[in-house]
């Protein structure tokens, strides 16, 4: 398993000191928020995109994916009955596609709930259909498009790993899976995180994991249990991504960075 911070923790930082310190950390990827990049991340140059992956190359570091995919710009929905906003956020997720395949990124995460609230069962066919045409592109892009449950309020489409099973087994494309996010299974699912992923992973339904604590803090900053989480992805075999996602920063987004790795590789030493 290889470790991975959600780079918008240290957002602060320029793209290339950002390498240099999560590789200083011991991390093997950042997590890339395209918003970090600006509004138009997923139209950035050749030559910016070329400036990314030598800042990842000069610190030995890899972008491991992509998350928030639709935090900008303003005004993007999969659900909309809009039709031009919609098919906008569909390029978009076309083009983050391409962006990640370009970064060496093996995996996009669709969360941004604000972009998928749904009121009727027509909003949640636009969702599923936005779904398909990104997972057609990931496929041929050789990358996996991932349906990342979240937990409500802040989300009422797909809050359990089952639902977003159901999108990925209706969809019937291999580049389309679902993945396991600590905060929203602890919340969303019927059992503890750890149990989840025991049943899920044999399915080979889940391509990514990313571990946060109830509190939106980091692994090791609140009272959630991450030893049986690490136990269960060592007991079944997962081999992937493991991305560190706060939402809270304290004291600042380096020392968070810093305490949450050391915590988790505390625990794989152990587990293993």
């Amino acid at each position: 398993m290889k470790l991975s911070l959600c780079n918008e923790v240290i957002r602060e930082l320029p793209f290339a000191r950002q390498c240099a310190l999560a590789a200083s950390l011991g991390y093997a990827g950042l997590e890339v928020a395209p918003f970090t990049f600006g509004d138009e991340a997923y139209a950035m140059t050749a030559a910016e995109r070329s400036e990314i992956r030598a800042a990842c190359k000069a610190s030995g570091i890899a972008v491991s994916g992509l998350h928030w995919l639709l935090a900008a710009p303003a005004g993007l929905s999969i659900t909309t009955a809009d039709r031009a906003v919609w098919q906008k956020s569909v390029d978009v997720l076309r083009a983050l596609v391409e962006l990640c395949a370009e970064l060496g990124g093996d995996y996009l995460v669709h969360g941004s709930p604000a972009q998928r609230r749904v009121t009727d069962a027509d909003d949640a066919k636009r969702a599923e259909e936005a779904w398909r045409i990104a997972a057609s592109e990931a496929g041929q892009a050789g990358v996996t498009y991932c349906v990342e449950p979240l937990a409500r309020p802040d989300c009422n489409l797909v809050n359990t790993l089952a639902e977003a099973a159901d999108v990925v087994r209706r969809n019937g494309n291999p580049a389309l899976r679902t993945m396991i996010d600590t905060l929203a299974a602890a919340h969303e699912e019927p059992e503890p995180p750890a149990d989840a992923i025991r049943r899920w992973m044999p399915t080979g339904l889940l391509a990514h994991v990313q571990l946060n604590d109830r509190n939106r803090r980091g692994p090791g900053q609140g009272g959630d249990r991450f030893a049986p989480v690490l136990r269960a992805l060592i007991g079944t075999g997962y081999s992937g991504w493991i991305a560190m996602e706060p939402f809270v920063y304290e004291p600042d987004g380096p020392t968070c960075a810093a305490r949450m790795i050391g915590y988790v590789q505390g625990l794989m030493e152990h587990a293993s």
